[in-house]
Parts: structure tokens; sequence; C-alpha cells
């Protein structure tokens, strides 16, 4: 099952940025000229001295510290939770599907942390079988 919000490992984004830079031991310089900023910046980002970049800038970080799977979608969570924001890879997609929007409202006014654990469930299950 995916990753539930509870079972993040890291409070911060910036503790999550600079625990993956660190594990892939790649220089927060390799990371700032990669992304043409200045160091006092991204050192800022990692100290949670300030909020996490635009999407394009967060997308680019993505590809830079080679993340997949899980770890995508806790940096995008916590990139959102420090803007007081939705993770920033998924209103483009809301935006672009009625269902998900109606789905969302539904859920915000009558919905239970049990529907939507069963909702994963199934969206899991057909991914298990290929469908």
């Amino acid at each position: 099952m995916r990753t539930i919000h509870k079972t993040i490992r890291y409070d911060t984004f910036g503790e999550f940025l600079a625990a993956k830079r660190r594990e892939k031991e790649i220089p927060s310089t390799y990371v700032t000229d990669a992304l043409n900023i200045s160091p006092g910046y991204y050192c800022d980002i990692e100290k949670n001295r300030r909020n996490p970049p635009d999407r394009n800038t967060l997308s680019k970080i993505v590809q830079i510290l080679q993340l997949y799977g899980s770890d995508v979608d806790t940096f995008y969570d916590l990139a959102g939770k420090a803007r007081s924001e939705a993770p920033p890879d998924l209103p483009d997609y809301i935006n672009q599907n009625e269902v998900v929007r109606v789905a969302l409202r539904l859920a915000k006014d009558n919905g239970s942390d049990d529907d939507w654990l069963g909702f994963i469930s199934l969206l899991e299950s057909r991914r298990a079988v290929g469908g």
C-alpha cells in the first residue's frame, strides 16, 4: 500500500532534501550550479528558513537527486506542507479531471479515512493485476 502521511520519516521538506542529497553523496554546489541558484538560498531551503521553490525547480531537484517512487511522493507532500498548499504535483491533475474534483468535494463533506483507505486498496489491487 502507498505511504500514508503518518509513516513519513521526515518532519520537514528541508530535512528530507538535505538527507536525500547527502544519501546520494551529491554536493550542494552541484545542486546550486544545476539549478542556477545561490548557495545561500539553497542552504536556507535545506534549513527550512525559506519555502520550497516553484514546481519547475522542484521537478529539476527530483531529477538531480534521482528520486523515484515513494521518495517523489514524500518530496512533493513535504513541499506542499511547507507551503500550506496541496502537493505541487497534484493541482494540474485535479484541475484537468472533473471527476477528481467531484470526488474530493464529496470526500471533504462526507468521506472518512476508511473510505479513502478502501479506495487506495482498490487502486493498488488494480495496479497489481495490470489494470
